[in-house]
């Protein structure tokens, strides 16, 4: 049982950062925030859970299944993640590339405590055993009564590619050797930026990201000594009743400061024949999914290939969502979709086994999902991009970017995009 009190907070956003660091002092931390983006399918503006009841911790061998006896155990608020490499655990598929972070496939804990945002009212959800801790934690945090963060960034950091363009240009060309035999049409290839024996303050590194992007689906994740720094702008699926909804992104064009020039980047976006091919093929791959146990007629395309903007890119959405039975399980929802089609191509399992292929390192978290399980049965999931991992105990720090190979690719454009997209990681790492 969980008891609820809500306060109106005049300060928000100083609240905000001092919530963030008050959050730090628990071994298990979750901190979703909205950055004030809006939209129909928006929740809270912002949530933190801290300190873990229990938790479930796993490789992909049977993990769905142990996921969903320990969701339906526990009948609470879970909040954690999915790894990419689940698609093991759903398909006959491997993942033996290098691994430098070893971050477990699975992971999700039961928080005592839980604090919601919205707007300017602050509420608290704490499991009956600490309830009486509310007043005291409100004073704290709103005082300031908490330890500031000690750990230290290296002076240096240098980023690494796992692969180099040349090798970048030949594999991308190997994957369009596979698109041209008809083995895919599309695959999402990505490579790896690294760093070693390096310290970074995760929390600042996280504010200093977010700062920069403001993405709707902004995450920090602490589990013991592994750390997510998240500034992704997509939603992979939200369940809300017996409604599901996705929102895939495909489709990527720079910003502008003169807005003329920005206006003409979004039309020529929103006109570009590739990635509007690419986008619509990702919306095909979801609607087959959603399908699974979607009630018959009900998959609907709400919206195709709008055009997002966000401080550092625009990016074309579409919006696909189903209506599922009443008594289906949540992580069977979930299983059906994993992993989201805009990190993996079509059709999804000839592209995973290609992309396992040509990649060079182990995805791990990186394009898998973080997020949460109400006691209702309902959840939401980002896509994990845009983010950098950092595993505390080894000092190892990634980062990933991709972009959608298909028939009309051109590997300088590809390579291009990926810079794009790790842009504001490699700002925040080497500033």
């Amino acid at each position: 049982m969980r008891k609820k009190l809500t306060f109106t907070i005049p300060d928000i956003a100083q609240f905000k950062e001092a919530l963030l660091q008050w959050g730090q002092q628990f071994e298990e931390m979750a901190w979703l925030d909205s950055n004030a983006h809006q939209n129909t399918y928006s929740s809270f503006d912002s949530v933190l859970a801290v300190d873990a009841l229990t938790a479930i911790e796993t490789d992909t061998q049977n993990a769905f299944e142990d996921l969903k006896i320990y969701q339906s155990n526990t009948k609470d608020w879970l909040f954690g993640y999915l790894s990419y490499d689940l698609k093991n655990d759903i398909e006959a598929l491997t993942s033996t590339n290098f691994d430098g972070l070893h971050f477990p496939s699975l992971y999700f804990f039961q928080p005592k405590k839980i604090i919601t945002i919205h707007k300017n009212r602050v509420t608290f959800n704490y499991l009956n055993m600490v309830d009486d801790e509310i007043e005291n934690d409100l004073k704290d945090i709103s005082e300031g009564n908490y330890l500031q963060s000690q750990q230290k960034q290296s002076k240096n950091i240098g980023i690494k590619l796992r692969i180099f363009k040349d090798e970048y240009f030949r594999q991308v060309e190997k994957m369009l050797e596979h698109i041209h035999r008809g083995d895919i049409y599309e695959a999402n290839f990505c490579q790896e930026f690294y760093a070693e024996n390096v310290g970074i303050d995760p929390q600042k590194t996280y504010q200093k990201l977010n700062s920069i992007s403001r993405p709707p689906f902004a995450t920090f994740l602490k589990l013991n000594d592994k750390y997510l720094l998240c500034a992704s702008p997509e939603r992979y699926l939200k369940k809300e009743a017996n409604k599901i909804i996705s929102q895939p992104i495909k489709g990527t064009a720079k910003r502008s400061v003169d807005l003329e020039e920005d206006r003409l980047l979004v039309t020529n976006l929103e006109n570009d024949i590739k990635e509007r091919a690419e986008n619509v093929m990702i919306v095909d791959l979801v609607r087959n999914d959603l399908s699974k146990s979607a009630l018959k007629g009900t998959v609907t395309v709400e919206e195709l290939c709008k055009v997002y903007t966000f401080d550092q890119v625009h990016q074309m959405i579409s919006t696909i969502t189903a209506t599922v039975p009443d008594n289906k399980n949540p992580v069977e929802l979930i299983k059906e979709t994993f992993p989201m089609g805009s990190m993996t191509g079509a059709p999804k399992v000839s592209a995973m086994k290609i992309i396992e292929e040509l990649e060079a390192s182990k995805r791990g978290l990186y394009s898998g999902a973080v997020g949460y399980f109400t006691p209702e049965n309902d959840f939401d999931f980002n896509v994990v991009i845009r983010s950098i991992l950092y595993n505390y105990t080894r000092k190892y720090l990634s980062f990933s970017v991709g972009s959608a190979i298909t028939a009309k690719s051109v590997p300088e454009k590809e390579y291009d995009e990926c810079l794009l997209k790790a842009k504001a990681m490699r700002q925040v790492l080497e500033d």
